[in-house]
């Protein structure tokens, strides 16, 4: 039996959630997420909470059950206050400036990298080094911060490259010197 998927889903004020058979939308100020709910878990609103329950007894139910109710909660969290991941750059000569919506890298390649935000993702720099990807949606924000720090993942000797905020890079020894 989930433990995660037994928990109430409590929806903050602001937040208007609507369900249509196995649709749940939830439309807040940062915008409005739709999860498409499997027909194993039944959904329903009581007394300003989303509860979520199984309608088989099957293992995938129980497999879905937690993962249906944290979609739903992450489209309630998004719409309301937004998710965002931070990503830093490392390196002689690496920097991202904006222009207009998109990001601009320098990378140390000979061409600039543009990375153009899909609709609902906002990116924003600061200090020439630090990027923040935000939106309400917890997935696409995932990929887009995965998306820039793909284009110079750092790398294990210098630790040069694009990573998330707060990231170990295991740093590996260069060659030994001649004896």
């Amino acid at each position: 039996m989930s433990r995660i998927g037994k928990l109430p889903i409590e929806i903050p004020q602001g937040v208007e959630v609507k369900i249509e058979g196995q649709t749940v939308t939830a439309k807040g100020p940062l915008g409005e997420e739709t999860v498409e709910v499997r027909p194993e878990i039944a959904v329903k609103v009581e007394d300003n909470h989303i509860i979520l329950s199984k309608v088989g007894t099957s293992r995938e139910t129980d497999a879905l059950y937690g993962l249906f109710r944290t979609l739903v909660a992450n489209a309630v969290h998004g719409v309301k206050e937004g998710f965002e991941k931070k990503l830093e750059i490392q390196g002689v000569g690496y920097r991202a400036n904006m222009e207009g919506k998109n990001l601009n890298l320098s990378l140390g390649y000979s061409h600039p990298v543009v990375v153009e935000p899909p609709e609902g993702i906002t990116l924003s720099v600061e200090a020439n080094t630090k990027i923040t990807v935000k939106g309400s949606n917890k997935q696409t924000v995932g990929d887009v911060a995965a998306l820039i720090r793909g284009k110079r993942p750092p790398e294990v000797y210098k630790g040069k490259g694009v990573r998330y905020e707060g990231e170990y890079i295991r740093r590996k020894a260069g060659k030994a010197g001649k004896k």
